[in-house]
């Protein structure tokens, strides 16, 4: 489980954490778990989310497990730095759907000493690193990782495997959108479905080697 930093008052700089991993995984759950301890110390706490985040409520940060705390929904990073200048402690929740700003906010808000705590995706429906969130775990001081469990083998799961046919980047969804998936389980569903984009010609359109003219023979003419 991680533990906060000891506060040191003589630098006065504050740092980065980013919680990541697949959909199911947990991580609203840790976010909301890291910001309600230090709305319990008493520090001047805000959360963010972006306004395209509306699966659950409008304002309300939720996990999957139904644990909620209020946040405030905004169209882009940028906002954040203005709305955040005045906090002790700032949580991010579905970082990977901000713009690439983000990850200058977050630094700029840490150098003045404020706590930062980013949760997001790490790796989209197709496996591939996620919009800034390569960024962000590079410059976080902190970065836990978490994972769910694999519904087809049990073991870990860090994919987030999109059952549905929707190729757009971002699709906001539960389970009947996804699935947490192992590596092996989601390199057979990644190959199952290449398999079934390959166009098989039918049977008749494709000559024998009966059919096929010999070169070297002649023409009967």
């Amino acid at each position: 489980m991680f533990l906060e930093n000891t506060v040191n008052y003589k630098e006065q700089f504050g740092w980065i954490e980013v919680i990541c991993g697949s959909m199911f995984s947990g991580k609203t759950e840790e976010l909301i778990r890291r910001l309600k301890r230090a709305q319990f110390a008493k520090q001047n706490v805000e959360i963010f989310k972006p306004a395209v985040d509306i699966r659950y409520d409008d304002e309300m940060v939720v996990s999957h497990d139904s644990n909620q705390i209020r946040s405030t929904p905004v169209p882009a990073a940028a906002n954040i730095r203005i709305l955040a200048d005045t906090c002790d402690v700032i949580g991010i929740d579905e970082a990977q759907f901000f713009d690439d700003e983000i990850v200058s906010v977050c630094n700029d808000l840490a150098n003045k000493g404020i706590r930062v705590i980013v949760a997001g995706l790490d790796m989209d429906f197709k496996g591939n690193p996620f919009g800034p969130m390569p960024a962000l775990m590079a410059t976080a001081e902190y970065v836990t990782k978490v994972h769910a469990v694999c519904t087809r083998t049990g073991n870990l799961a860090q994919f987030s495997y999109r059952k549905s046919k929707k190729d757009d980047l971002v699709l906001l969804g539960e389970t009947d959108e996804y699935e947490p998936l192992s590596r092996g389980a989601f390199y057979k569903a990644m190959l199952k479905e290449k398999v079934k984009q390959i166009d098989v010609k039918d049977s008749q359109e494709i000559p024998s080697k009966k059919e096929t003219p010999n070169k070297d023979q002649k023409s009967d003419e």
